[in-house]
């Protein structure tokens, strides 16, 4: 990987296509998608069911703080010491920044095991490695080298036993094996995304994210620089992946994002390059996905370089973080999750939304903010998917990674 793949992860210079687009996209027809609107109407029906790891299940408000993981750059100017340690308050949203967990490298990004114990950064580095750190003591358990370059999207597989991470900078996606005490072992595989031919103004593939389905049965991978999104079994004994399908975005679109609807027979696409959502359809039996028509994001002409989707527990609504235009577009989820409806777009308050992220009960969105170093706080309500800003954004050096839990 060379230097300019690695900068271009932390700060987004010109990239290859124009302004958003309507043309369809996709292997097949895709789900129906509504012309976007700027009316604030409810959405017209409600889907229940399991969220996905990304999407938290709706659950009383707990009471006293709760904790707050941070992720930074600390190899830039004005970065972080390491990883970010805070408590937030869950009914009001007021954070506490406490000290930093020093000597974890570049923790671009950051997910926790099921049980809560431990915690998983991606050390974003031209030699890419995962780390693991024991939350009770905050020690770190140990390193591993993910076989790639700027890993910049980690998760842990539903059963805890597998680390799944995406190397943007050589295009691959690593599988590890997590032990008993949360210690990550020796790679048990990597694949790199060799075919097809990278998009227009792509030197190559570049895995931007590797989630696994909400009904667990496969793992997918998104590649910005093949606009594709790759379709794999794990093999829960051996830590194997072998690819079953493939879905194409059009040429140049730059998926980097995809979250499932809870029901998870519908998933939500955020298109970096052309500043774009679609809407795809999920087969849980084949994990076939496929992708239907771009659409609007709400931001204007040109590319916002649109960064990363949420959806609520309930189903009912979705968010967006567009950082070019420093907002969160809000949709309303229709027709059981096949159709997004667009509503309006807030003000981040901060400056390049690069991740977004709710609370455990759903009630609080997070904004990281790169370019302000702030983390923003937003109120959810449940019944309208509003969103109202909880207080002014908090302090935190070179925000690219907020982790509520």
């Amino acid at each position: 990987m060379g230097r300019g793949d690695w900068s271009r992860r932390r700060f987004v210079a010109a990239l290859a296509g124009t302004g958003a687009a309507v043309a369809g996209c996709g292997e097949s027809p895709g789900p129906a998608a509504s012309a976007p609107t700027t009316s604030a109407t409810a959405p017209s029906s409600e889907a229940r069911g399991t969220a996905e790891a990304a999407a938290p299940s709706a659950s009383p408000t707990p009471t006293g703080p709760r904790p707050l993981h941070l992720g930074t750059y600390t190899s830039v100017e004005g970065g972080g010491t390491g990883i970010g340690f805070a408590t937030y308050d869950p009914a009001t949203g007021e954070v506490t920044v406490g000290r930093p967990l020093t000597g974890v490298g570049d923790p671009s990004y950051l997910a926790a095991h099921p049980d809560g114990r431990t915690l998983y950064a991606v050390n974003e580095r031209e030699q890419g490695a995962v780390t693991a750190v024991r939350l009770s003591d905050r020690a770190v358990l140990g390193s591993r080298s993910t076989g790639g370059g700027a890993p910049c999207h980690v998760s842990v597989h539903p059963d805890g036993r597998w680390l799944l991470s995406a190397n943007y900078g050589s295009g691959s996606v690593a599988v590890h094996p997590i032990d008993a005490s949360g210690a990550i072992g020796e790679r048990a595989d990597l694949v790199t995304h060799s075919t097809p031919e990278p998009g227009p103004g792509q030197d190559g593939p570049h895995a931007h994210q590797i989630v696994t389905s909400p009904d667990g049965g496969h793992v997918l991978a998104v590649d910005l620089g093949t606009d594709t999104v790759y379709t794999y079994r794990l093999d829960e004994r051996t830590g194997k992946l072998t690819e079953v399908a493939r879905a194409h975005t059009r040429p140049g679109a730059g998926p980097r994002h995809l979250t499932f609807h809870p029901e998870g027979r519908y998933a939500y696409l955020a298109n970096e390059v052309d500043n774009t959502v679609a809407v795809c359809a999920y087969d849980t039996k084949t994990g076939r996905l496929t992708v239907g028509a771009a659409q609007s994001t709400g931001t204007g002409p040109g590319t916002s370089y649109p960064a990363q989707l949420l959806v609520t527990p309930n189903g009912s609504y979705a968010y967006l973080a567009n950082r070019g235009h420093n907002s969160l577009t809000r949709y309303a989820v229709e027709a059981d999750g096949s159709r997004l409806r667009l509503l309006d777009t807030v003000p981040v308050s901060g400056d390049f939304p690069r991740q977004i992220a709710f609370s455990p009960d759903g009630a609080l969105l997070f904004a990281a903010n790169q370019r302000s170093s702030t983390v923003s706080v937003f109120r959810v309500d449940e019944d309208s998917g509003e969103l109202r800003l909880a207080g002014k954004p908090f302090a935190s050096p070179v925000a690219v990674c907020a982790l509520p839990l």
